[in-house]
């Protein structure tokens, strides 16, 4: 993001394009939006009377997810046109780009794709525009409807919206509301790749580096983002419109139900796994991003492990912190918890080791508070042959956090939130957005945090899972998807007053509008009492049987 200086001010009906079309030459970067008084703005908006004005450029945090947005666009357009019974359908990210599946008939396959591809890239170097246009909610409700359309779900969305207005983007006779600002013309969006997948492409677009990633192979993120697919399919839930129908049908109890029990059911099958080579494993490690809700997912798999038989005892990592005095340093000057170097691990070890020869151990007690471990607080603990250790840490998956145990001794379980709800047909929710909402909701509860100091927390916490989390989840035995189908039509109601205190002034004020948005188009869902008391959810929300009433794990 670069901040332009309140003077020499531009006239307030100066479009945006002007601006980049003055400045890009200058810092010789590829503009693709601006921020105008903290609101994330398309390039044809004029700067009005502005108090604060910035351009975003590609390579930025906010400027990625416009440029691929845009890119999208194309896709969806170049596909249209040279096969017009298809349909694109945006599913996830994974293999460092995103998903989407191209439904026609016969199925596509690799040559197909090369045809979209080259389309797309004919249409770049045509450099067509990309128009915006301001309809009646009405007139563009239509536009998307209709049995050719297959834009059944963007219409329900459309009709939805209180405002009377609303903007769509065109380009020729292609319509399409994707839900933010794209770029201004298709001469900027040759920084791509698409490459064949089994129902579909994989679209990459610039990473921070400004290059195209290359292609990670992820079979088992993909195997459970595809389970999350059918879980929507048995609940005929792919898109909110469809989760706001059940809530107006007064249906939100079932949904709820049937999303906990396949939640129990994954569990228990994981559990069962464990148990099936129980004489193997001693060391079950779990591991996941921020508000991924592993503490509960613990929880619920000890519980299910002693169903079959088998009696864990769980570990805290967090009180193998390193004294707040000898933490490593961001370049910032802050301190990094998230670095492996900020746990004692020659400590941990020491008591895994010696538990699983059978020695009794006194464990450590972080002190959050004072910064300072206690060592010798718990204990002396012991375990029988047949016990195996329960620890969960975001590290987990790591092997260098517990080099002494064989990995054939090892289960090692990755747990996220992968949302299996789409917005419409050409709208994904990002799965970091879930997450964003779940913590901003904990903090406060619980941590006595506003929605300000959460977003300021959340770039460094997300830098952290990229370094520590993300490069080891293929190293995992089993992977959970904590996401509930209906959570975000609980959480909105928590979520959005916190938000809606964060002020215009700081710069953390963009991602609060962003969210504030984006969480309109879910109905509530009021009755919190359908919830079940182990629920996932319950940990952000409270009243969870894990934990007391001040957030603290109960056992």
């Amino acid at each position: 993001m670069i901040s332009l200086p309140n003077e020499p001010r531009y006239a307030p009906e100066t479009l945006l394009t002007a601006v980049r079309d003055e400045m890009e030459p200058k810092i010789g970067k590829i503009i693709v939006a601006g921020i105008v008084d903290g609101v994330i703005t398309d390039l044809q908006t004029p700067v009005g009377d502005y108090t604060s004005l910035s351009l975003v450029e590609l390579v930025s945090e906010e400027g990625r997810p416009i440029y691929r947005r845009s890119v999208v666009f194309l896709l969806i357009m170049a596909a249209r046109e040279l096969f017009p019974e298809a349909e694109v359908i945006v599913r996830y990210s994974a293999n460092k780009g995103l998903f989407c599946d191209i439904a026609m008939e016969g199925g596509p396959y690799a040559a197909i794709v090369q045809q979209i591809e080259a389309r797309m890239r004919d249409i770049v170097a045509e450099n067509r525009p990309i128009r915006k246009k301001d309809l009646l909610r009405s007139d563009a409700a239509r536009l998307f409807a209709g049995p050719h359309k297959r834009q059944n779900a963007k219409t329900a969305l459309i009709e939805a919206m209180p405002q009377e207005r609303i903007s769509v983007y065109f380009c020729g006779d292609y319509y399409d509301d994707l839900l933010g600002p794209l770029v201004d013309a298709t001469g900027s969006l040759g920084q791509f790749e698409l490459t064949f997948s089994a129902s579909g492409v994989l679209v990459r677009t610039p990473a921070a580096s400004g290059r195209l990633p290359p292609e990670v192979k992820q079979p088992k993120l993909l195997s459970v983002l595809s389970e999350s697919k059918r879980w929507a399919d048995v609940l005929h839930c792919s898109y909110i419109p469809d989760l706001n129908r059940f809530i107006h049908e007064g249906q939100a109890g079932e949904i709820i139900r049937v999303s906990e029990a396949l939640h129990e059911k994954s569990i228990a099958e994981i559990a069962d796994r464990i148990a099936r080579d129980i004489d193997r494993i001693r060391l079950v490690t779990i591991a996941g991003p921020s508000s991924s809700g592993k503490t509960s997912f613990a929880q619920r798999l000890r519980v299910q492990l002693r169903v079959n038989g088998i009696d864990p005892i769980s570990i805290s990592v967090d009180d193998y912190f390193r004294n707040r005095a000898d933490t490593p340093l961001l370049p910032n000057g802050e301190y990094d918890y998230e670095c492996l170097d900020a746990i004692n691990v020659e400590l941990l070890n020491t008591h895994l080791s010696a538990l699983l020869a059978g020695q009794p151990v006194k464990m450590p007690r972080y002190n959050f508070i004072t910064g300072i471990r206690q060592d010798e607080a718990i204990g002396p603990i012991a375990i029988r042959p047949e016990q195996p250790i329960l620890i969960e840490g975001i590290h987990g998956l790591n092997e260098a956090l517990t080099p002494s145990i064989p990995r054939e001794q090892k289960f090692k379980i990755y747990v996220s939130s992968l949302t299996h709800l789409n917005i419409d047909a050409h709208n994904r929710i990002p799965t970091t957005n879930a997450r964003l909402l779940r913590r901003l909701v904990r903090d406060y509860q619980f941590r006595g945090a506003g929605a300000l100091h959460t977003l300021k927390k959340w770039p460094a916490v997300r830098d952290g899972e990229e370094r520590f989390i993300f490069p080891f989840q293929e190293d995992a035995d089993a992977v959970f998807n904590s996401a509930l189908l209906y959570e975000l039509a609980v959480l909105k109601k928590h979520a959005m007053p916190l938000l809606q205190q964060v002020s215009p002034s700081v710069p953390e004020y963009t991602k609060a509008q962003s969210l504030l948005e984006f969480l309109p188009h879910f109905d509530h869902i009021t009755n919190e009492d359908e919830i079940p008391n182990n629920s996932i959810l319950r940990e952000f929300i409270g009243r969870s049987c894990f934990f007391r009433s001040d957030g603290s794990l109960k056992v």
